[in-house]
């Protein structure tokens, strides 16, 4: 450094520097094309990447199995037949979400069989629950395909076959008075069955204080289309001839259409023994017979006769053995002759002269 004069010190570093720079350029735009090539190719893994785990996360195609249950399922709901007359009402079943101590109820509504539906069920050996459980809220206001759709203030179905069981049941509405008095305003005869053979409403002779709409389903608007009282009791009294009677507390109904019939073919399910224990030894309700016995809401807003008709009805196929043979004890066959012990005639003693 001494032997370098003063001006030119510092450029032999300088130059140095430049070089290094001027190479450290050239090299870098050497390895540019390099540079690049890798980049593409990362760009096309990571491509490739998050296509692979789009496809994962699609929806496996289903088998051969489950297509086949789809649609199965789809054959069964293309057979449900809507009704307005079959109310399915729904309940509420408590559930826990979340885990440990952040656990909460939630209330999940549940959808319960209709009576029509479990009148269908046990026809073919099915759960009406199991059946409700798996199509859910499909279920609601339905009927089984196969099974007439109720149609409300037909009167008369002349093309069903009524059979030796009749299901029935009445709607009253309030007439006042100190008793606050009930006259007939609805009647609904169901067969073995459970299907429809007569319904009407009926025009009350008397003043009408009390619709009672909220449980009797009776509004006045249906008085228009309603029938005379004389016309529908002679019409009942003709189906009713000859035949069992099915019902809940039936002597009410048969008071409000002033008929009678015979005790022994009367099977009322607020008097079976059977059904006692559901109540405390008490005359149980039909809605927590149904509720109990059947696992169906009934009742549960406006009352459909109909509807009670088909769950009195199914209430006795249920238990139609036990009824029979309450009702033979309560009231026994008498025959004459036959196995039937004679007494002997005693012989006159003849007068000896």
């Amino acid at each position: 450094m001494e032997n370098i004069p003063q001006k030119n010190r510092g450029r032999p570093l300088f130059n140095t520097i430049c070089r290094v720079q001027v190479c450290s350029r050239l090299d870098l735009h050497e390895m540019a094309p390099e540079f690049s090539s890798n980049w593409k190719k990362l760009q096309a893994t990571l491509k490739q990447e998050s296509k692979s785990s789009a496809d994962r996360k699609r929806k496996v195609a289903p088998s051969e199995r489950t297509q086949n249950s789809i649609s199965k399922r789809r054959r069964l709901e293309g057979g449900l037949v809507k009704t307005p007359t079959s109310p399915l009402q729904r309940g509420t079943k408590k559930i826990k979400m979340g885990s440990g101590s952040s656990s909460e109820n939630v209330e999940v509504t549940e959808p319960a069989p209709s009576a029509s539906l479990a009148l269908w069920a046990e026809d073919n050996d099915i759960s009406a629950r199991d059946l409700a459980d798996a199509y859910g809220g499909d279920l609601t206001d339905i009927t089984i395909q196969g099974a007439k759709a109720d149609k409300i203030n037909k009167g008369l179905s002349e093309d069903v076959e009524i059979g030796k069981y009749v299901g029935i049941d009445c709607e009253m509405v309030g007439v006042g008075g100190e008793e606050d008095r009930s006259v007939l305003a609805r009647v609904s005869v169901v067969n073995f069955h459970g299907t429809q053979v007569y319904d009407s409403f009926v025009r009350p002779k008397e003043f009408v204080t009390d619709w009672r709409t909220h449980v009797s389903g009776v509004a006045p608007k249906h008085m228009t289309a309603a029938r005379e009282f004389e016309e529908v009791q002679e019409t009942i009294a003709t189906i009713l001839k000859d035949r069992v009677i099915v019902g809940h507390a039936v002597r009410n109904d048969l008071d409000a259409m002033m008929l009678g019939h015979p005790k022994r073919d009367i099977r009322d399910t607020s008097k079976f023994s059977g059904f006692r224990k559901y109540s405390a030894g008490k005359t149980p309700s039909l809605k927590k017979l149904a509720k109990e016995v059947l696992g169906v809401e009934i009742q549960g807003g406006e009352h459909s006769s109909i509807e009670d008709a088909r769950a009195a009805m199914l209430l006795f196929r249920r238990r139609k053995s036990a009824f029979d043979i309450e009702n033979a004890q309560r009231f026994p066959v008498r025959t004459n002759g036959g196995g039937s012990k004679s007494t002997p005639k005693k012989k006159k003693k003849k007068n000896k002269r």
